[in-house]
């Protein structure tokens, strides 16, 4: 193995900060206000596309808008928390996102809450590599770093779920409104306590800023989704699904070529070409596209064939925020034993088990019997994956790359969020028309057909978990003593 140099700045190792585990409980509270508003609205789109007249092709956008402009500007964003001081944009990004919730909690038309959600994402692209990298360098002893890792793999994990949860209540409960507006008084608070509480750090050198690598990345994904959208309304072989598939392929082999030419790049590919790092962001977006399509279609199934409330949905997906919890824990004790490889490759494996037995389920399934095993098994896969790739997608990052690694891992699940939603959903669209096509138009085959369609897009979502879990084996190649030895400035490897 290639010697690793960890170079992140923070306090020497004899040093530990005080106020590290409060630092940590404000960083945490504001992870989860970004992961969970990915799909807080999920339960709450009905409502919200009553209200705003929102039609049928256009309601993807609540979440896509949010998902795409997250994922799109984290680079930038991780690049802008090093230059400029974390701590700071950790705090206007939060402020930002606060206000953007308000914008979209008073939402008059569906283009206001569009762009209120697309603000949402902006902000959190600030804030979410910030956060991230403040755990980098405030934990500088390796056993309470894998505890942090835990509680911020947990929530990056389980936060998901809980949007659910909390968006089912506050729906059936309050409006679907309160599903943005809650963000306003945590944000606020998070705020003032993460400007008393957290210290600053910042990577020093050059302040540079790729901006046209920004936009042509940005702009590729969003001409990559829309392509997939373009093709559930009109086909794969569509004038307008070609174009813009076309041009995602254009404008992101731009950005390629941007980065490998300018001298201060958004993405430096020493960051992409390390085997770790890797294997890492390639398992976080295939889990990203697989996790992000389960609860599409499993929020379908509840509340379309099962007749779910939004309530009972939302605690549908209990069990799953449960086994998240539970496996970060564990993984935080396990990985320094272990290395991360084994708690990767296998917690995706088990992922994928999880997804595999969804596709098993029918108009008539039972929650019990065929929906709360595949949420258990899921997510305590997934859980000991999330904290592993966490972890070492930042073993043995320079300084300089801490905040664009640290944007990597939720840009990766995010970007995969949105495409797999697009794809997946276009995926079991065909596969619902195709079961009509055969089968009538009756109310038992509509039924059917709608579950056969979640039944062949599960699958599409297993083949995605199965391949984070092949790149996790093939390409991850940190030991134990890698992640026990990650103190700032020594060589480990």
């Amino acid at each position: 193995m290639s010697t690793l140099q960890a170079t992140v700045e923070a306090p020497p190792a004899t040093t530990l900060d005080p106020r590290r585990w409060k630092a940590l409980a404000v960083i945490a509270v504001a992870q989860l206000m970004v992961v969970l508003d990915a799909t807080i609205v999920n339960i709450a789109l009905p409502s919200a596309q009553r209200a705003l007249h929102i039609s049928l092709a256009n309601r993807q956008w609540v979440i896509t808008a949010y998902t795409l402009a997250f994922g799109g500007l984290l680079l930038l964003g991780g690049r802008i928390a090093d230059f400029m001081g974390r701590k700071k944009m950790f705090v206007v990004g939060l402020i930002g996102f606060g206000a953007a919730s308000a914008l979209g909690g008073v939402a008059q038309n569906a283009g206001m809450l569009f762009g209120a959600r697309a603000l949402q994402g902006a902000f959190g692209a600030i804030m979410a590599p910030a956060a991230l990298s403040l755990i980098t360098v405030t934990f500088t002893e390796a056993k309470e770093r894998a505890l942090a890792f835990g509680v911020y793999g947990g929530i990056a994990g389980g936060g998901a779920a809980i949007g659910l949860l909390l968006g089912g209540i506050l729906t059936q409960y309050a409006s679907w409104r309160w599903c943005l507006l809650v963000n306003v008084p945590v944000a606020i608070l998070a705020a003032v306590a993460g400007s008393r509480i957290v210290s600053e750090s910042r990577a020093q050198g050059d302040r540079h800023y790729d901006l046209p690598g920004a936009a042509a990345v940005t702009a590729g994904l969003v001409a990559l989704v829309y392509g997939f959208t373009m093709a559930n309304e009109h086909g794969w072989s569509a004038t307008s699904t070609v174009g813009f598939l076309a041009a995602a392929i254009v404008l992101l082999t731009t950005f390629v070529m941007i980065e490998l030419r300018t001298t201060h790049p958004l993405l430096p590919m020493r960051v992409m070409l390390d085997r770790n790092r890797g294997g890492s962001f390639l398992g976080s977006f295939m889990a990203g596209v697989g996790l992000f399509g389960m609860f599409l279609f499993l929020t379908y199934y509840l509340q379309g064939t099962l007749h779910y409330s939004p309530l009972k949905s939302g605690f549908a997906f209990l069990p799953f925020s449960a086994g998240i919890v539970f496996a970060a824990g564990m993984a935080s004790k396990f990985l320094p034993r272990v290395g991360p490889r084994p708690l990767m490759s296998g917690g995706f494996l088990a992922g994928a088990v999880g997804v595999a037995w969804l596709t098993r389920i029918s108009v008539h399934s039972s929650f019990v019997t065929h929906v709360l095993p595949a949420e258990i098994v899921m997510s305590v896969g997934l859980g000991f994956a999330f904290v592993s790739l966490t972890s070492t997608a930042l073993i043995g990052v320079g300084e300089h790359d801490a905040g664009v690694a640290s944007a990597m891992v939720n840009a990766t699940q995010q970007v995969g969020g949105s495409l797999g939603t697009a794809l997946l959903n276009t995926i079991a669209a065909s596969a619902t028309a195709g079961y009509i096509a055969v089968h009538g138009h009756s109310a038992g085959a509509t039924a059917s057909s709608l579950v056969h369609g979640y039944n062949v897009a599960f699958v599409y979502a297993t083949g995605f978990l199965l391949l984070a879990a092949i790149a996790s084996a093939v390409l991850v190649k940190a030991t134990k003593a890698d992640v026990a030895s990650l103190e700032p400035g020594v060589p480990v490897g």
